[in-house]
């Protein structure tokens, strides 16, 4: 074999190690892309929820302030913050989880 022969095998050599090297590293980019696209999905869902359940809040709260009292309002308060009840009140939990 001649010297040009020699010099073609290396530049192919190099050329598919690169080449190798290469599609090693886009593998490995949208590998960590997936990744952080199902990260970026689920807290996109939490943050979702946690709007939905906040939107329910505000509606009840827009429900009270227009046709509740004040008497209601503060009853309800003292209800769920406070957990208050009435003297004469039996309060039942429903332990079973359903």
């Amino acid at each position: 074999m001649n010297a040009k022969t020699y010099k073609k095998q290396d530049k192919s050599i190099l050329l598919r190690v690169l080449i190798v090297a290469f599609c090693l590293y886009l593998f490995l980019s949208v590998g960590a892309l997936v990744k952080e696209l199902t990260s970026s999905r689920s807290d996109f869902a939490a943050v979702k929820e946690e709007i939905t359940q906040t939107e329910a809040k505000v509606k009840e709260l827009e429900y009270l302030t227009t046709n509740g009292t004040k008497e209601e309002i503060i009853e309800k308060a003292a209800r769920e913050r406070l957990g208050y009840v009435f003297a004469d009140e039996q309060v039942y939990k429903d332990i079973s989880g359903n």
